[in-house]
């Protein structure tokens, strides 16, 4: 399916959902009762993101560095995982400096992609030296 198309139309009791690009956008219509008004309508629309690492987006890390989509085990596919939510969460810090709960949960992630790296690095050299550069992780 293509990304910039529309995947979902839902028109129950006046809720319309779209999906596009990894953004929402629902519609919606509520009714405006007050004692000494006419009963009128108003329209009211909702935008949203969605999140930043999508179903398909992990099934393709997965088959990408795990060998398959089901292999969400691997140590290569786990560490390709930590590094993609690293740079998102690094470029929400970038644009948000002061969100220090986020900050903590980033500097946690990459301690676990550190010792999954160390951990590589005992048992696969090979495979890791070639993890490290395929992700561009070391300089």
């Amino acid at each position: 399916m293509i990304e910039s198309e529309l995947f979902m139309h839902i028109n129950s009791s006046e809720i319309i959902i779209y999906s596009l690009v990894n953004w929402y956008f629902v519609f919606f219509k509520l009714p405006l009762h007050r004692k000494n008004s006419d009963k009128k309508n108003y329209y009211y629309l909702l935008l949203f993101k969605m999140s930043y690492l999508t179903v398909e987006k992990k099934a393709n890390i997965f088959k990408e560095f795990g060998g398959s989509e089901k292999n969400t085990g691997s140590v290569e596919a786990q560490i390709a995982l930590l590094t993609e939510r690293i740079n998102s969460i690094s470029n929400h810090l970038k644009a948000n400096k002061k969100d220090f709960s986020t900050h903590r949960g980033l500097m946690k992630m990459v301690g676990q992609r550190k010792r999954l790296l160390s951990y590589l690095s005992k048992t696969n050299l090979s495979g890791y030296r070639a993890l490290i550069e395929k992700l561009g992780i070391r300089k």
